[in-house]
């Protein structure tokens, strides 16, 4: 870990649900108004974050999520019940209304907060080819589609981070 004050951070957003969204959006925000220069690179699901079709469309992950908790307690959800019909969009729904009382935005908005405050979005391209997506389907906020090597480059002298 270099010394003094973090200058740079590059996230990695890899998951396409709420709960795999949100720490990245988190970590790229938190790093902004510290004054820290971020880059965001989305990759496989976690393009759904900036993807105009999906963006507003994100669920959480109620299968296979071992600390979701039934709701008013802190017991965990087991896996069956995750998989009940309907599940994913009653807890989504939970999670926005208590994330919209706690004042946090919806990822689009995050994404544009992020772009607006200088943080710098990016598309994977081994992701976009495989999903066959174009430049035209990304929201505006995003910078560019790099290939993991262009990433790199970019991510000289920054701590990465896996979300």
């Amino acid at each position: 870990m270099p010394e003094g004050k973090l200058k740079k951070v590059s996230i990695i957003c890899s998951k396409g649900s709420l709960d795999g969204a949100y720490p990245a959006l988190f970590l790229a925000n938190g790093a902004r108004m510290e004054g820290i220069e971020v880059n965001v690179f989305f990759t496989f699901f976690g393009m759904d974050a900036i993807t105009k079709k999906k963006m507003k469309k994100i669920r959480i992950s109620t299968v296979g999520n071992p600390a979701l908790a039934l709701p008013g307690t802190s017991l965990g959800m087991p896996t069956w019940l995750g998989a009940i019909p309907g599940m994913s969009a009653i807890a989504t729904a939970m999670m926005k209304r208590t994330m919209e009382k706690l004042d946090i935005p919806p990822i689009d908005e995050f994404i544009e907060m992020i772009s607006a405050a200088g943080g710098k979005l990016w598309a994977c391209k081994a992701s976009v080819d495989m999903f066959g997506l174009k430049e035209e389907d990304f929201c505006d906020e995003v910078d560019g589609i790099l290939t993991v090597g262009d990433f790199y480059d970019l991510s000289e002298g920054a701590e990465i981070i896996f979300t």
